[in-house]
């Protein structure tokens, strides 16, 4: 047994991952705003328990334009995550929108000097403002593996 995964492999991929899937999709269908992560005061657990969960959790969240799926990640602490994302960070955690201004701007410095030169901030900040305009589907998993596994899954389908 991997990470305790209850799982074999056939399981996993014939039925816990659809089924996680499914879960995925009606989350989609009824997504979070990404401004909620911004409002100061309103901290992870409390966006958590706004939208059903008793705290942060363990999961995948996907971000989306539109309705459209741009983005899937994993974290341990989703909501904490997501505010990261959206939060007034730096390169160390608001690393989405740090690696879309670097692609945007690319600069050929270590990443803390890019954040102090104010033309490259002012891109992270437009990348963050573009975040903060996306919608996130979430949906809680809690064994480390069947979350790794589940990433791929729901990137490629």
């Amino acid at each position: 047994m991997i990470d305790d995964c209850p799982y074999d492999f056939g399981t996993l991929a014939s039925e816990v991952l659809p089924a996680r899937m499914r879960e995925l999709r009606a989350s989609i269908a009824s997504p979070i705003s990404m401004s909620e992560f911004a409002v100061r005061g309103d901290g992870p657990k409390t966006i958590a328990r706004r939208h059903g969960f008793a705290d942060d959790i363990s999961g995948c969240y996907v971000l989306l334009e539109r309705g459209r799926p741009v983005y899937v990640g994993i974290s341990r602490h989703v909501f904490e995550r997501l505010a990261q994302h959206v939060g007034r960070g730096d390169h160390l955690t608001a690393t989405l929108a740090y690696r879309m201004a670097a692609a945007d701007a690319p600069h050929g410095k270590f990443a803390a000097s890019a954040m102090s030169d104010p033309e490259f901030r002012k891109v992270f900040d437009d990348r963050q403002s573009y975040l903060k305009s996306l919608e996130v589907a979430v949906v809680e998993v809690v064994n480390p593996l069947e979350l790794y596994v589940f990433e791929a899954y729901a990137a490629m389908d």
